[in-house]
Order: structure tokens, then sequence, then C-alpha cells
């Protein structure tokens, strides 16, 4: 794992699949701690588990963004 990102917390959200899976995956790699948001619980897990299968660290906060309190309760 590189430390580019070492010491510094990467908020994603649509992190469950896709482009914001490989974004997390990536972030990780380059030693970024994470925060995944997504309204797909288990896509959102899954990601979370790819991530510290490979010694990263991450958790996942169900969110909606059309939803303020949501978004803000992922940032808080």
């Amino acid at each position: 794992m590189a430390d580019h990102l070492e010491g510094k917390v990467a908020l994603i959200t649509g992190g469950s699949s896709g482009i914001g899976r490989a974004t997390a995956i990536a972030f990780a790699q380059e030693g970024a701690k994470l925060i995944i948001g997504d309204i797909n619980v288990d896509g959102g897990e899954e990601t979370v588990d790819m991530v510290k299968e490979n010694g990263g660290e991450a958790l996942f906060v169900r969110t909606d963004i059309s939803k303020a309190d949501q978004v803000k309760a992922l940032v808080d």
C-alpha cells in the first residue's frame, strides 16, 4: 500500500459499486481511511470488506444524498 494519502480521510458517495467502488479501493491503496456512503447497504458493506481485505480502513454509512439530514449525518 502506498502512502500518498496517509493520514487523510476520504468520504466517498456512491461507493457501493462502479466508479465509487473503484475510487474507494484506489484511495485505500494510497493510504486513505474511508467513509463510504450509499443507499445500497449490501454493496456498501461489500466495498468495505474489499478495502479491509487489502489492509485498508473503511466504514459504511447508509446515505441517501437527496436528503440533507442524511448527508449531514454522513459528514458528522
